[in-house]
């Protein structure tokens, strides 16, 4: 099923009715975010409805300067709103201070990003460990199983400069996935990695959603990377300007780019 909005008209994919938590997993009305004020001011992001339901893995392209990234740092509760409303698994952001989010993004969202950010004087334990113990006990033994998860259960004790970009990218996914977060949000996570390792970790972000039940936003220019979506989301001017369905998404080692 196909379903293209009109370009002045945000992109929504239910009616602005019901409630998030019990029909999605996130959900906008009319939010949008503006920066500077006066003749200075940006609208990156413009008045906004979407639901994504839980466990849809979505593809966000756009060109740059398009608001994909505005978007995902909404829903990543990184910034507020500067109007409407932001709401993600029942938790309405638009609602909360800096505290409230930061509780928020610790708890709630596992965040991948383009560059691993890895600590490199730090083991690949103990890099997904230092995540894992703001949110449990056992913060080893949550990071011995989330790096078990990625396929890194004999690289434990290896430091970040002697991991292959495609290891340490797992490691950032296995530090994601500690907190054990219902969202992850992915910025450009193949951008700075070769085809043989960008569909490796693909195939692994597929295999997050259809096994665990997540819900997963990838935000990428790469327009080959769609394919692997149940849902692809297309930006231009701050707007959600087409919103696509892939009856039969494609797996990850049938992407080339």
């Amino acid at each position: 099923m196909k379903a293209t909005t009109r370009p002045d008209r945000p992109a929504t994919s239910t009616s602005a009715s019901g409630n998030a938590e019990d029909s999605g997993t996130v959900r906008l009305e009319q939010a949008a975010k503006t920066y500077g004020e006066g003749r200075s001011a940006v609208e990156a992001l413009k008045p906004t409805d979407l639901l994504i339901e839980r466990g849809e893995l979505v593809v966000v392209l756009g060109p740059s300067g398009s608001g994909k990234t505005t978007l995902l740092n909404l829903i990543g509760a990184i910034e507020p709103p500067s109007s409407g409303r932001v709401t993600v698994t029942g938790q309405e952001l638009s609602t909360l201070d800096d505290g409230g989010r930061t509780r928020f993004r610790r708890e709630s969202v596992g965040f991948v990003f383009q560059f691993f950010n890895l600590i490199p004087t730090l083991t690949a334990l103990e890099n997904v460990q230092l995540i894992a113990e703001l949110v449990d006990g056992d913060g080893e033994e949550t990071g011995r199983r989330a790096l078990e998860s990625v396929g890194l259960s004999e690289r434990l004790d290896h430091f970040p400069g002697a991991l292959s970009g495609g290891e340490q990218q797992r490691v950032a996914i296995a530090r994601a996935l500690a907190k054990h977060p219902p969202l992850l949000l992915c910025d450009e996570p193949t951008g700075s990695l070769d085809l043989t390792t960008g569909r490796q970790i693909l195939d692994l972000l597929q295999r997050l959603t259809q096994e665990e039940g997540r819900t997963l936003l990838l935000v990428t220019h790469n327009e080959a990377i769609a394919k692997i979506a149940t849902r692809v989301l297309r930006m231009r001017s701050g707007r959600i300007s087409q919103d696509d369905r892939n009856a039969r998404p494609a797996s990850a080692d049938q992407v080339s780019w």
